[in-house]
């Protein structure tokens, strides 16, 4: 059964038609290991579909173990954009993107394919300024209608700073490591495993902890 209807397969093509350049959907998956492989796969298959310029290409995490640990892929399904020239910008999905992560995953694909929007400059320079490995994850359930917002500033984040590294984490998918970072609301806000954010906050947030890790 298919996860779009042709009225909203429709509205996704006129959306697709923006998309700057290319994009590679690199989804990981693990042969016996991966309760949502296959519906996370089938979605993808059909996000395909809707434009010449997205691709598909499916890896298993143990079989190209090289790539995975080239984006830090560490669970399953873990979904990582690329951009048209195969690069990666710290953009990743863990868990399928569907319900309300659908408004996160379309301007991730939007942003990958190279279309830019306008950051206030006092903002794009404190974001230049981050000059340690910072990885951001954005724990989500697909009900949450305030979650796109936080993981589409995460992504954003890293687009602008190859130093960040932003993942959604699906928090049903993943319940043991939700359990593992106290996941009780939703969106929850984890930088580099240690300082936590709830909620939609704006970047202003992001950027007032990341400046404090030394």
């Amino acid at each position: 059964m298919k996860m779009f209807n042709e009225e909203i397969q429709g509205q996704l093509r006129e959306v697709f038609e923006e998309l700057k350049g290319d994009v590679t959907i690199a989804l990981f998956t693990k042969e016996g290991e991966c309760i949502t492989c296959e519906e996370t796969k089938a979605y993808m298959q059909e996000v395909e579909e809707l434009s010449d310029k997205l691709h598909l290409v499916e890896y298993d995490m143990e079989k190209n173990s090289d790539l995975a640990e080239k984006y830090n892929v560490k669970m399953v399904p873990s979904i990582v954009l690329l951009d048209s020239n195969k690069e990666y910008h710290g953009v990743k999905f863990n868990g399928i993107p569907a319900g309300h992560e659908i408004n996160s995953f379309i301007p991730a694909l939007l942003e990958v394919s190279g279309h830019v929007s306008e950051m206030p400059k006092e903002l794009e320079e404190r974001i230049m300024k981050i000059d340690k490995p910072m990885n951001i994850k954005v724990f989500v359930t697909l009900s949450c209608p305030h979650c796109p917002g936080a993981v589409q500033k995460a992504h954003k984040l890293a687009l602008m700073n190859p130093m960040i590294d932003a993942e959604m984490i699906e928090a049903e998918t993943f319940g043991e490591l939700s359990m593992k970072h106290n996941v009780s609301g939703v969106p929850k806000i984890v930088i580099n495993d240690q300082y936590d954010l709830l909620g939609n906050q704006p970047i202003q947030e992001f950027l007032n902890t990341m400046e404090k890790i030394s």
